[in-house]
């Protein structure tokens, strides 16, 4: 290895696990994606991965890789980018290039599962300098449905920046700070692309989408319109700008294993006046894909940058 491979090389950043334990295991078996350290070579299959693109459900992952495939214009007519976790149901995974798209399912246990796979994958395959992003929809705060939010902060249902978990019986706290870099390039890649509203704020992650979301059409509810709206209000005071239940345990493990994160979703609704979706398939379709243009974009832009620089 020359100087300037040397140089590289200790500029590098990897991807960390904080756990002894892996070290006794003879096979590491990612169980939830179907593959294993024994049974698949991960550097081979993922060792040039640069970005990940993470999402709820299946369909919109395929989705993103296709389209993303296009972009770039690495897509083969007769390639039906196939599932690497056909071996699983529980979550499905796509690859084109240094590219790589996860569904997560739905939730905070959902995503801390694939997450913990994802993360040891990313480990044990030895990438370097990944950059994950999530993508999805939320309900906004006195924003117009459609609107993109690229998250500055994750917070909880009480609008603290903090992640907690019962380890062994006691509550862990975690922070929930995301690379704020990374989000005022996407900022400035929406500008770039001037193609739909985008704003940077606060986004509240909760554990449910009904109550914990203060929503009035549950099937239980205990508290009025006005109760939700002082609610609502407060979280907007409070920088909130939208609503998921992922955020927090993303930003809190990415942080944990050293990965350059970002969340950006879509408003689906403006939570202020109201909690049920009216809007047609078609315009929901649209929302949706926003996040999706908006990631492409700023992949292209440092992809096409590195081969400048070579």
């Amino acid at each position: 290895m020359d100087l300037k491979d040397e140089q590289t090389a200790s500029c590098s950043s990897p991807v960390c696990v904080h756990n002894p334990h892996l070290d006794s295991l003879k096979d590491d078996i990612l169980y939830h994606f179907s593959l294993g350290t024994g049974t698949h070579d991960l550097p081979a299959m993922f060792g040039d991965v640069k970005f990940v693109c993470v999402g709820g459900s299946p369909w919109r992952m395929k989705s993103f890789i296709e389209y993303i495939a296009a972009e770039l214009c690495m897509e083969d007519p007769k390639s039906e980018y196939p599932n690497i976790c056909a071996g699983t149901d529980r979550y499905a995974m796509y690859k084109i290039g240094p590219i790589l798209s996860i569904s997560h399912g739905m939730g905070i246990p959902s995503i801390a599962i694939m997450l913990h796979e994802l993360i040891k994958l990313l480990h044990h395959a030895r990438c370097t300098d990944v950059t994950i992003m999530r993508i999805g929809t939320s309900g906004g705060i006195g924003l117009e449905p459609g609107t993109v939010v690229v998250t500055k902060q994750s917070v909880d249902a009480t609008f603290l920046p903090k992640f907690e978990q019962v380890i062994l019986g006691k509550t862990v706290v975690r922070n929930t700070d995301l690379d704020q870099s990374l989000a005022q390039e996407l900022l400035q890649c929406s500008k770039e692309l001037n193609q739909f509203e985008t704003v940077m704020g606060n986004t509240m992650c909760t554990l449910d989408f009904y109550e914990g979301q203060g929503r009035l059409d549950g099937a239980f509810c205990s508290y009025t319109e006005k109760d939700k709206q002082e609610y609502l209000n407060k979280a907007r005071e409070a920088g909130v700008c939208n609503i998921e239940m992922e955020s927090s345990v993303f930003a809190a493990m990415c942080k944990l294993s050293g990965l350059r994160a970002a969340v950006v979703c879509v408003t689906l609704l403006d939570r202020l006046k109201g909690d049920q979706l009216s809007s047609s398939h078609e315009v929901l379709h649209n929302y949706q894909q926003r996040p999706q243009i908006l990631i492409g974009h700023y992949i292209k832009k440092h992809l096409n940058g590195n081969v400048a620089r070579r």
